[in-house]
């Protein structure tokens, strides 16, 4: 693996196709065995870092359409949380219904499993019928995974019956020195940012692209107010700039004053600090506070003038549901994702059905939806936001932080890239949009 890093750290990306794919790599794993180390404890009790572990793995055989990819950098998303936590399921049961499919997808029924569904790094090598990319090829990935052998996936690839999340629905993910991906997963890797910077938006731009810009969304238009949960965070960041891009008008709900100064930076102008209002959506474990529901509209009102929200971006879930589908105007539309605080959802059908409401389901993005998020990273139109920034030794504890909410925007984890800051390569394009990254970094 040394001589690969030192190749691309050399920028001598040429000398990259003619080396040999190492037999094996390190890689960020949970072990089969390890899957019920938390049976019976809370969930905020699980802890990453003691099913997280950074071992050698081998290789995978390369095939027909794919692609390895010599990795520089990753990041944590929420899938690795649920995978290191093995909730809501244990992501053993994914690799060993994909394995079932053919005999190459065998390689992924594994006693263990690699994690990460993002990565900026490097092409090494391509498999039979790849002809858009080629060995020396900076790029980052989105996570789609998909066979296309379904007519449903030829309208939206989306839509697929074999639609699965790269590096948690199957197995090679991106935090690992090496990858394995399909080569309808590559983009071109924007050659303003760095390599930890590169391989922060993959997942949550694209998510939040479809989520909310596409036609396959919420397909939010200029004037639209959109109430964003989690603004600051890791999917949020991402929601809120692209609200303000498109000429729509945030309503960013944040957990702390830090964490408003934040989305403020961003350029949002209207902001909820739940911490400050003490919001309790429940009064217990089985009832919502109708009253709280109401309370939040009211706030709502008072910041955008008397109006409510044209659209609520939805992804904590179970906590805030209820409220979500309260709040949205006559005719609005929730559009929801992930459910981090719980997957059961309760609400009042009377807000929904008597008000004409809209709940909207969407999940990750396309691949041309992921390229045209990308697009507006390699433009500077939405810029990464990255927090902190760890080894991959200490992925367990980035995971935590993700875990616990004690990060905002997205953590980061170096792979084969010794040190922050590495990978620029346009120099100028980045020097032009510098406050921009540099503001959006300190996320």
């Amino acid at each position: 693996m040394n001589e690969i890093r030192d190749a691309i750290l050399a920028d001598q990306l040429d000398a990259v196709a003619g080396l040999a794919v190492p037999e094996s790599y390190r890689a960020v794993v949970v072990r089969k065995d390890e899957q019920d180390m938390f049976q019976g404890m809370a969930t905020k009790e699980k802890d990453p870092r003691k099913s997280l572990h950074v071992q050698e793995v081998a290789t995978p055989e390369l095939g027909p359409g794919e692609a390895i990819v010599a990795v520089m950098a990753s990041s944590v998303n929420y899938n690795t949380v649920w995978t290191s936590i093995f909730e809501p399921v244990s992501t053993f049961g994914f690799l060993e219904r994909y394995g079932r499919v053919s005999e190459l997808t065998k390689r992924h029924d594994l006693p263990y499993h690699v994690v990460g569904s993002d990565l900026a790094g490097v092409v090494l090598a391509v498999g039979p019928g790849v002809n858009k990319w080629k060995a020396g090829d900076e790029v980052v990935a989105h996570c789609l995974s998909v066979e296309l052998e379904d007519p449903a996936g030829h309208d939206d690839t989306m839509m697929d019956p074999q639609q699965r999340i790269w590096g948690f629905e199957t197995n090679f993910g991106g935090l690992a020195e090496l990858a394995l991906v399909k080569s309808n997963q590559l983009m071109p890797k924007p050659g303003h940012l760095s390599w930890e910077e590169a391989a922060a938006p993959g997942l949550v731009n694209s998510t939040a692209y479809r989520q909310l810009v596409s036609r396959n969304g919420a397909n939010m238009k200029q004037g639209d107010t959109v109430l964003i949960w989690g603004a600051s965070g890791g999917l949020g960041s991402y929601a809120t700039q692209m609200a303000l891009n498109g000429g729509a008008i945030p309503v960013c709900v944040v957990s702390s004053p830090e964490k408003a100064e934040i989305v403020r930076k961003m350029g949002a102008e209207l902001i909820i600090d739940r911490s400050a209002e003490q919001y309790k959506f429940w009064k217990d474990e089985d009832n919502q506070d109708p009253k709280e529901w109401q309370r939040l509209g009211k706030k709502i009102r008072e910041l955008t003038g008397g109006e409510d929200v044209d659209i609520v971006f939805e992804h904590p879930g179970r906590e805030t549901f209820g409220a979500s589908v309260y709040v949205a105007k006559k005719g609005g539309t929730i559009v929801t994702c992930a459910s981090t605080t719980g997957y059961m959802h309760q609400y009042d059908n009377r807000y929904l059905w008597m008000n004409l409401k809209k709940i909207l389901s969407s999940h990750f993005a396309n691949y041309k939806e992921a390229w045209e998020a990308n697009r507006l990273i390699d433009k500077g139109l939405i810029h990464p936001t990255l927090s902190k920034v760890y080894p991959m030794e200490e992925v367990g504890q980035a995971a935590l932080d993700v875990h616990r909410n004690a990060h905002q925007g997205k953590v980061g984890v170096l792979t084969l890239a010794p040190e922050e800051g590495l990978g620029v390569r346009d120099r100028e394009k980045r020097e032009k949009h510098l406050d921009a990254i540099n503001r959006f970094r300190g996320v």
